[in-house]
Protein backbone atom coordinates (compact mmCIF):
# COMPACT_ATOMS: atom_id res chain seq x y z
CA UNK A 1 0.00 0.00 0.00
CA UNK A 2 1.15 3.54 -0.77
CA UNK A 3 -0.30 6.56 1.01
CA UNK A 4 0.02 9.90 -0.78
CA UNK A 5 -0.90 12.62 1.70
CA UNK A 6 -1.64 16.13 0.43
CA UNK A 7 1.39 16.16 -1.85
CA UNK A 8 2.41 19.30 -3.73
CA UNK A 9 5.35 19.57 -6.13
CA UNK A 10 6.87 22.49 -7.96
CA UNK A 11 10.22 23.12 -9.63
CA UNK A 12 11.75 26.55 -9.22
CA UNK A 13 13.18 27.96 -12.44
CA UNK A 14 14.01 31.41 -13.76
CA UNK A 15 10.84 31.30 -15.87
CA UNK A 16 8.06 29.95 -13.69
CA UNK A 17 7.17 28.40 -10.35
CA UNK A 18 3.81 26.83 -11.23
CA UNK A 19 2.72 23.78 -9.30
CA UNK A 20 3.25 20.53 -11.21
CA UNK A 21 1.17 18.60 -8.66
CA UNK A 22 -1.36 20.06 -6.22
CA UNK A 23 -2.89 18.44 -3.15
CA UNK A 24 -2.56 14.83 -4.32
CA UNK A 25 -4.32 12.89 -1.58
CA UNK A 26 -5.08 9.22 -2.17
CA UNK A 27 -4.17 5.68 -1.20
CA UNK A 28 -3.04 3.03 -3.68
CA UNK A 29 -4.17 -0.33 -2.22
CA UNK A 30 -1.96 -3.38 -2.08
CA UNK A 31 -2.34 -5.79 -4.97
CA UNK A 32 -4.01 -3.27 -7.28
CA UNK A 33 -2.29 -2.32 -10.54
CA UNK A 34 -2.84 1.32 -11.49
CA UNK A 35 -2.52 3.17 -14.78
CA UNK A 36 -1.57 6.86 -14.81
CA UNK A 37 -3.15 8.89 -17.61
CA UNK A 38 -3.02 12.56 -18.53
CA UNK A 39 -1.73 14.91 -21.17
CA UNK A 40 1.91 15.78 -21.82
CA UNK A 41 3.26 17.76 -18.89
CA UNK A 42 0.47 16.63 -16.55
CA UNK A 43 2.97 15.36 -13.98
CA UNK A 44 2.81 11.59 -14.54
CA UNK A 45 6.58 11.04 -14.51
CA UNK A 46 6.95 13.45 -11.61
CA UNK A 47 4.44 11.47 -9.56
CA UNK A 48 6.25 8.21 -10.37
CA UNK A 49 9.56 9.71 -9.23
CA UNK A 50 7.97 10.86 -5.98
CA UNK A 51 6.45 7.43 -5.34
CA UNK A 52 9.84 5.82 -6.02
CA UNK A 53 11.58 8.18 -3.60
CA UNK A 54 13.81 9.58 -6.35
CA UNK A 55 12.46 13.07 -5.63
CA UNK A 56 10.80 14.72 -2.64
CA UNK A 57 7.47 16.56 -2.42
CA UNK A 58 7.53 20.31 -1.90
CA UNK A 59 4.76 19.73 0.63
CA UNK A 60 3.03 16.65 2.02
CA UNK A 61 4.39 13.13 2.37
CA UNK A 62 4.36 9.70 0.78
CA UNK A 63 4.31 6.57 2.93
CA UNK A 64 5.35 3.28 1.35
CA UNK A 65 4.21 0.11 3.06
CA UNK A 66 5.63 -2.10 0.28
CA UNK A 67 8.90 -2.45 -1.60
CA UNK A 68 8.84 -0.22 -4.68
CA UNK A 69 11.05 -0.35 -7.77
CA UNK A 70 12.62 2.64 -9.43
CA UNK A 71 10.70 3.84 -12.53
CA UNK A 72 11.39 1.31 -15.29
CA UNK A 73 11.86 3.08 -18.60
CA UNK A 74 13.86 6.05 -17.35
CA UNK A 75 17.28 6.21 -18.95
CA UNK A 76 19.07 7.75 -15.95
CA UNK A 77 20.37 6.38 -12.68
CA UNK A 78 23.57 4.74 -13.93
CA UNK A 79 27.21 5.68 -13.39
CA UNK A 80 28.39 6.79 -16.82
CA UNK A 81 32.05 5.80 -16.62
CA UNK A 82 31.21 2.25 -15.50
CA UNK A 83 30.17 -0.48 -17.94
CA UNK A 84 26.69 -1.96 -18.02
CA UNK A 85 28.01 -5.09 -16.32
CA UNK A 86 29.68 -3.08 -13.56
CA UNK A 87 26.53 -1.03 -12.96
CA UNK A 88 24.42 -4.17 -12.69
CA UNK A 89 26.91 -5.75 -10.27
CA UNK A 90 26.91 -2.62 -8.12
CA UNK A 91 23.10 -2.44 -7.94
CA UNK A 92 22.93 -6.16 -7.17
CA UNK A 93 25.18 -5.63 -4.17
CA UNK A 94 23.23 -2.60 -2.96
CA UNK A 95 19.98 -4.59 -3.10
CA UNK A 96 21.41 -7.54 -1.23
CA UNK A 97 22.20 -9.85 -4.10
CA UNK A 98 25.73 -10.72 -2.92
CA UNK A 99 25.30 -14.46 -3.28
CA UNK A 100 23.42 -14.24 -6.55
CA UNK A 101 25.34 -11.60 -8.50
CA UNK A 102 26.33 -13.88 -11.38
CA UNK A 103 22.73 -14.99 -11.97
CA UNK A 104 21.41 -11.41 -11.81
CA UNK A 105 24.04 -10.24 -14.29
CA UNK A 106 23.23 -13.14 -16.64
CA UNK A 107 19.49 -12.41 -16.54
CA UNK A 108 19.95 -8.68 -17.12
CA UNK A 109 22.38 -9.21 -19.99
CA UNK A 110 20.02 -11.67 -21.67
CA UNK A 111 16.96 -9.49 -21.22
CA UNK A 112 18.53 -6.16 -22.29
CA UNK A 113 19.81 -7.57 -25.61
CA UNK A 114 22.48 -4.88 -26.08
CA UNK A 115 25.28 -7.28 -27.12
CA UNK A 116 28.93 -6.25 -26.63
CA UNK A 117 27.77 -2.85 -25.35
CA UNK A 118 27.08 -4.55 -22.03
CA UNK A 119 30.84 -4.29 -21.39
CA UNK A 120 31.15 -0.71 -22.62
CA UNK A 121 30.80 2.47 -20.49
CA UNK A 122 27.20 3.57 -19.95
CA UNK A 123 28.06 7.05 -21.26
CA UNK A 124 28.42 5.52 -24.73
CA UNK A 125 24.84 4.15 -24.66
CA UNK A 126 21.85 5.59 -26.46
CA UNK A 127 18.79 6.42 -24.34
CA UNK A 128 17.10 3.29 -25.69
CA UNK A 129 20.00 1.08 -24.60
CA UNK A 130 19.96 2.64 -21.15
CA UNK A 131 16.22 2.00 -20.89
CA UNK A 132 16.65 -1.64 -21.93
CA UNK A 133 19.31 -2.12 -19.28
CA UNK A 134 17.14 -0.37 -16.69
CA UNK A 135 14.20 -2.60 -17.58
CA UNK A 136 16.17 -5.82 -17.28
CA UNK A 137 17.79 -4.71 -14.03
CA UNK A 138 14.44 -3.79 -12.43
CA UNK A 139 12.92 -7.17 -13.26
CA UNK A 140 15.90 -8.99 -11.81
CA UNK A 141 14.67 -8.08 -8.32
CA UNK A 142 11.45 -8.99 -6.57
CA UNK A 143 9.52 -5.83 -5.68
CA UNK A 144 5.97 -5.64 -4.35
CA UNK A 145 5.25 -2.77 -6.75
CA UNK A 146 6.89 -2.08 -10.10
CA UNK A 147 6.85 1.44 -11.53
CA UNK A 148 6.87 1.80 -15.31
CA UNK A 149 7.34 5.01 -17.28
CA UNK A 150 6.64 4.14 -20.92
CA UNK A 151 8.82 1.05 -20.45
CA UNK A 152 6.85 -1.01 -22.99
CA UNK A 153 7.54 1.56 -25.73
CA UNK A 154 11.30 0.97 -25.71
CA UNK A 155 13.02 -0.88 -28.55
CA UNK A 156 11.80 -2.71 -31.62
CA UNK A 157 8.61 -4.75 -31.94
CA UNK A 158 10.20 -7.93 -30.58
CA UNK A 159 11.57 -6.19 -27.49
CA UNK A 160 8.25 -4.42 -26.87
CA UNK A 161 6.53 -7.80 -26.94
CA UNK A 162 9.11 -9.17 -24.50
CA UNK A 163 8.61 -6.17 -22.20
CA UNK A 164 4.83 -6.58 -22.23
CA UNK A 165 5.12 -10.31 -21.47
CA UNK A 166 7.50 -9.57 -18.60
CA UNK A 167 4.91 -7.30 -17.00
CA UNK A 168 2.14 -9.83 -17.56
CA UNK A 169 4.25 -12.47 -15.83
CA UNK A 170 4.56 -10.17 -12.81
CA UNK A 171 0.80 -9.65 -12.46
CA UNK A 172 -0.48 -11.75 -9.59
CA UNK A 173 2.93 -11.82 -7.93
CA UNK A 174 3.27 -8.03 -7.72
CA UNK A 175 1.36 -4.94 -8.77
CA UNK A 176 2.18 -2.19 -11.26
CA UNK A 177 1.90 1.57 -11.39
CA UNK A 178 2.45 2.46 -15.00
CA UNK A 179 2.47 5.35 -17.44
CA UNK A 180 1.81 4.52 -21.07
CA UNK A 181 0.31 6.25 -24.08
CA UNK A 182 -0.79 2.80 -25.23
CA UNK A 183 -4.23 2.42 -23.66
CA UNK A 184 -4.33 -1.23 -24.70
CA UNK A 185 -1.57 -2.24 -22.29
CA UNK A 186 -3.19 -0.17 -19.52
CA UNK A 187 -6.55 -1.89 -20.03
CA UNK A 188 -4.84 -5.28 -20.09
CA UNK A 189 -2.62 -4.93 -17.02
CA UNK A 190 -4.29 -2.36 -14.74
CA UNK A 191 -7.46 -2.49 -12.68
CA UNK A 192 -7.66 1.10 -11.40
CA UNK A 193 -6.61 4.44 -12.86
CA UNK A 194 -5.37 7.87 -11.81
CA UNK A 195 -6.14 10.75 -14.16
CA UNK A 196 -3.85 13.75 -13.70
CA UNK A 197 -5.38 17.02 -14.84
CA UNK A 198 -4.35 20.59 -14.00
CA UNK A 199 -1.99 19.29 -11.33
CA UNK A 200 -4.67 17.30 -9.50
CA UNK A 201 -5.28 13.57 -9.32
CA UNK A 202 -8.64 11.87 -9.87
CA UNK A 203 -8.89 8.24 -8.74
CA UNK A 204 -11.02 5.72 -10.65
CA UNK A 205 -11.68 2.20 -9.43
CA UNK A 206 -11.91 1.11 -13.09
CA UNK A 207 -9.06 1.91 -15.49
CA UNK A 208 -11.57 2.18 -18.33
CA UNK A 209 -13.31 5.07 -16.56
CA UNK A 210 -9.99 6.89 -16.13
CA UNK A 211 -9.14 6.46 -19.82
CA UNK A 212 -12.63 7.61 -20.86
CA UNK A 213 -12.34 10.71 -18.66
CA UNK A 214 -8.97 11.56 -20.20
CA UNK A 215 -10.24 11.05 -23.74
CA UNK A 216 -13.35 13.15 -23.07
CA UNK A 217 -11.19 16.00 -21.80
CA UNK A 218 -8.89 15.63 -24.80
CA UNK A 219 -11.91 15.93 -27.08
CA UNK A 220 -13.03 18.97 -25.08
CA UNK A 221 -9.69 20.73 -25.57
CA UNK A 222 -9.81 20.04 -29.29
CA UNK A 223 -13.29 21.57 -29.46
CA UNK A 224 -12.19 24.60 -27.45
CA UNK A 225 -9.30 25.25 -29.81
CA UNK A 226 -11.54 24.78 -32.83
CA UNK A 227 -14.12 27.23 -31.43
CA UNK A 228 -11.38 29.79 -30.88
CA UNK A 229 -10.13 29.37 -34.45
CA UNK A 230 -13.60 29.61 -35.99
CA UNK A 231 -14.55 32.62 -33.87
CA UNK A 232 -11.40 34.55 -34.76
CA UNK A 233 -11.31 33.67 -38.46
CA UNK A 234 -12.76 36.14 -40.96
CA UNK A 235 -13.49 33.34 -43.42
CA UNK A 236 -15.67 31.13 -41.20
CA UNK A 237 -18.92 30.28 -42.99
CA UNK A 238 -22.34 29.66 -41.47
CA UNK A 239 -22.14 26.04 -42.64
CA UNK A 240 -18.84 25.52 -40.78
CA UNK A 241 -20.32 27.04 -37.63
CA UNK A 242 -23.41 24.81 -37.85
CA UNK A 243 -21.31 21.66 -38.29
CA UNK A 244 -19.18 22.65 -35.30
CA UNK A 245 -22.33 23.29 -33.26
CA UNK A 246 -23.44 19.73 -33.99
CA UNK A 247 -20.07 18.38 -32.83
CA UNK A 248 -20.19 20.42 -29.62
CA UNK A 249 -23.79 19.33 -28.97
CA UNK A 250 -22.92 15.64 -29.41
CA UNK A 251 -19.93 15.97 -27.07
CA UNK A 252 -22.04 17.71 -24.42
CA UNK A 253 -24.83 15.13 -24.70
CA UNK A 254 -22.38 12.23 -24.27
CA UNK A 255 -20.85 13.76 -21.15
CA UNK A 256 -24.29 14.55 -19.72
CA UNK A 257 -25.43 10.96 -20.21
CA UNK A 258 -22.22 9.64 -18.63
CA UNK A 259 -22.76 11.92 -15.62
CA UNK A 260 -26.35 10.73 -15.17
CA UNK A 261 -25.23 7.11 -15.29
CA UNK A 262 -22.59 7.43 -12.57
CA UNK A 263 -23.24 5.02 -9.67
CA UNK A 264 -24.59 6.53 -6.46
CA UNK A 265 -21.62 5.35 -4.39
CA UNK A 266 -18.98 6.94 -6.62
CA UNK A 267 -16.32 8.98 -4.82
CA UNK A 268 -17.17 12.72 -4.58
CA UNK A 269 -14.01 13.82 -6.39
CA UNK A 270 -14.83 11.55 -9.34
CA UNK A 271 -18.34 13.00 -9.57
CA UNK A 272 -16.94 16.52 -9.31
CA UNK A 273 -14.55 15.84 -12.18
CA UNK A 274 -17.48 14.68 -14.34
CA UNK A 275 -19.55 17.72 -13.36
CA UNK A 276 -16.66 20.01 -14.29
CA UNK A 277 -16.29 18.31 -17.68
CA UNK A 278 -20.02 18.78 -18.37
CA UNK A 279 -19.84 22.45 -17.39
CA UNK A 280 -16.87 23.06 -19.67
CA UNK A 281 -18.63 21.29 -22.54
CA UNK A 282 -21.70 23.44 -21.91
CA UNK A 283 -19.59 26.61 -22.21
CA UNK A 284 -18.17 25.40 -25.53
CA UNK A 285 -21.70 24.58 -26.75
CA UNK A 286 -22.90 28.07 -25.79
CA UNK A 287 -19.96 29.55 -27.69
CA UNK A 288 -20.90 27.49 -30.75
CA UNK A 289 -24.48 28.74 -30.56
CA UNK A 290 -23.36 32.34 -30.32
CA UNK A 291 -21.13 31.85 -33.37
CA UNK A 292 -24.03 30.45 -35.41
CA UNK A 293 -26.28 33.35 -34.38
CA UNK A 294 -23.57 35.84 -35.30
CA UNK A 295 -23.18 34.45 -38.81
CA UNK A 296 -26.89 34.17 -39.61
Amino acid sequence: MIEIKHVYKRYYTHRATDWVLQDIDLTIPSGVSVGLVGGNGAGKSTLLRLIAGMDSPTRGEIKRHSSVSWPIGLAGGFQGSMTGRQNVKFVARVHGGHGNEAEIIRRVEAFAEIGPAFDQPIKTYSSGMRSRLNFGLSLAFDFDIYLSDEATSVGDRAFKAKASKAFKDKVGKASLIMVSHGVGILRELCQAGIYLRDGRAHWYDDINDAIDAYHNDSDAHVLERKLHQLTNSKTTSLKQAQVFHQEAKAHFDNLQIALEQLPQDIQPRERQASVQAVNEARETLHGARRLVQKLK
